[in-house]
This record gives structure tokens, sequence and C-alpha cells, in this order.
């Protein structure tokens, strides 16, 4: 009996050491396993990583130096367009390099070769009506507003100026408006962007409220309405527009749309790809108020070209680029209806167009 049982332990006991030597082989297998996924996965993200700084250092020469001019334009024209990143198109390429390849793109102004704008006349009679329209690009989304009225289209503006500007919606509530979009453009002193610095002139119930000129008879860009409800744009002395009866307007450009002809037939317009303001006229009198936003996934922006195109289509004949980029918005019935980019929503500017209630005040 003793040594069936003798016999009976020592093979127990043979059997626990040979499971106990499996156990740790598996365990060291399991480990193998372990560590040579880990390689792996260190050796992938080694890879990537290596990849995505080769991509960060080298696309800036792809696109500056590479053979894709229209890449190229595109790149250079938004950030050279763009006070703030002025710098990034001059850490690679020399002012002249940047002329040549926006040059030939730019919107090319009659009004500054001697054409005259045609004077419109639409009568007294407008219809009080505001329409909005959604306005699908592909690559872009916006808003087009129809004022049917041009009468009812003003300045407003910043109420702190010089100290800073105000955001478009508390410009236009502030003044009783029922609509409006951001303006004119200022200067960026100091990167601070707070908008209270306006470029050019502002002009307000035929008053010239800022000048930076100095000088009425120093040509600007011009985006204004005269007292019979007339787009005017171009380049003008303050002088001139007085005598074109003019009532309201602001500094800034370029002219999209000249007597019906488009100004930009060449590249996109030289001004990259970003949010966009514009105002356009028709040849009834009704004003288009045109915001394109921008900087999203949804919504990259769009260039000079597209916007005057878009104009074009709903039939403009005179049309003017605003302030656009950060500044771009739309404040229509208490609310601003379009995505402004900038990062705290609205930016502060130093003037808008606002929409004032209809004389009848009853707004359609």
């Amino acid at each position: 009996m003793s040594e069936k049982k003798s016999k009976r332990e020592n093979k127990g006991n043979k059997e626990n050491k040979e499971s106990k030597v499996n156990k740790k082989s598996n365990k060291s297998n399991k480990n193998k396993v372990k560590i040579s996924k880990n390689f792996r996965l260190k050796k992938i993200a080694g890879f990537l990583a290596f990849e995505l700084i080769f991509l960060c250092l080298t696309t800036p020469f792809f696109i500056f130096f590479g053979p894709f001019e229209e890449v190229k334009r595109t790149v250079v024209g938004a950030s050279w367009n763009t006070l703030r990143h002025q710098y990034i198109a001059r850490f690679f390429l020399t002012d002249d390099a940047i002329s040549r390849i926006l040059g030939s793109a730019y919107a090319v102004d009659p009004t500054e070769h001697g054409e005259q704008l045609q004077i419109l006349k639409f009568g007294n009679s407008h219809d009080q009506k505001i329409e909005v329209y959604n306005i699908d690009g592909g690559d872009f989304e916006g808003r087009l507003m129809v004022v049917y009225d041009p009468m009812r289209i003003a300045v407003g503006y910043s109420s702190q100026i010089p100290r800073s500007g105000e955001t478009t919606s508390t410009i236009a509530k502030r003044n009783g408006a029922v609509a409006a979009i951001n303006a004119g453009g200022f200067l960026d002193r100091g990167w601070t962007g707070t908008g209270g610095a306006p470029m050019g002139f502002i002009i307000h119930e035929g008053k010239v409220a800022y000048n930076t000129a100095k000088n009425e008879k120093v040509r600007q860009d011009t985006v204004a309405f005269t007292k019979d409800g007339m787009l005017i744009v171009g380049k003008h002395t303050v002088s001139q527009l007085k005598k074109l009866g003019v009532t309201e307007g602001v500094s800034f450009g370029p002219p999209l749309i000249v007597n019906g002809k488009p100004t930009i037939s060449k590249g996109d317009g030289g001004w990259g790809i970003a949010p966009r303001t514009a105002i356009g006229q028709k040849e009834t009198g009704e004003v288009l108020l045109l915001v394109i936003d921008g900087r999203t996934l949804d919504s990259f922006g769009a260039t000079l070209k597209d916007v005057q195109d878009i104009l074009l289509n709903y039939g403009a004949v005179n049309a003017a680029n605003l302030d656009g980029g950060s500044s771009t918005t739309m404040y229509l019935g208490g609310s601003v209806i379009n995505r402004p980019s900038d990062k705290l929503g609205e930016r502060t500017v130093p003037t808008a167009f606002i929409v004032v209630p209809s004389k009848g005040g009853a707004d359609k």
C-alpha cells in the first residue's frame, strides 16, 4: 500500500513540476509576443512621427517653390493680404517674388484708369422686403441678403473710436437697425485687432466722421451710397464723393464689378481663400449683402473671384469687397445668422453697413 501511495505521490509531483514548467513557458511566450507587439507599435509610431515632421518641413517649400501655380497663388494671397500673417510669405519669398505671383491675379479697377460709373436711377417707389438666401459653393457656405430699398442702407460705426471697435451686432442694435454686415477695415496696431483705428474714411449722413488721409483730394478705395441710393465703388476722393451726393460710405476694396463688368479676369483675385464680406447692387436698385463663412471643415472660405461670380449671378452691376476674415458677420432680427471665424465669436470692427427700419415701420 505504502509503495503504491509513494508512486502516486511521485507521479503527482512530476505532473505538478511539468505543469509549472508549461505555465512558465506559456508566460514567457506571452511576454515575448507582448514585447514584439510593443516594438512594432513603437516602430509604427516612430515612422508616423517622422513622416509628420518630414511633411511639415517640406510642405511649405513644395507650396512656395513647387510647380502648382494656383496653389502657390492662393496660399501667398491668403497670407499677404492679411496684415497679421504677411510674415509667412516673407519668410520664404522676397517682395518682388510675391508681386510676381499675385500681380496678374488682382482685380483691375477701371476707375483707376479714368472710367466713370454709370449713374443708375431707381425712382422713388421701393419694396420694403428683405430676403435671405443660403449660398452653397461646394467648399464654402454663406448667406446672401437682398435689401429691396437701397435708401435703407446707412453706415454705423463704433462709439469707442479710436480706443476700440464694437461688434457688428452692437453697432446694429445701438442704431436700431434690423440687419447689418461688417464694413470697412482697420489698422491692427500691436496685433491686438480691437477695430479702433479705421482705414480710410467714414461718411455718415453726408458728413465726414473720420478720414485718415486728412486730405479730401486723396483717392481712396470707396464703398458708398448717394442720397439717391446708388452704390459707388472704386477709387474716389472725398471731394468727388461729396459732388456725387454721397451720404453714407467707408473705405475698402477692391471693386469686384464696375458698370456690369467683372474686375477679376485672371486668377482668383490674389487674396487667397478666407471668410468674405461683400456688397453689390442690381440695376433696379436692390442691394446685395454677402457673407461667406470660412476656416472650418465644412466651409473653408472663398476667393474674391468666387464672391464676384456669386454677385454677378444675382444680377449685381456694381460690387465691392469689404473687410473679411475674422470680421465677417451678418446680423438680422436681433441675432448673428452666419458663423464668424473669430475664436471669441464676433470680432470688434470700426464700421458696419446697417439696414434701418422701413419708413412704414413694417419690415417684411
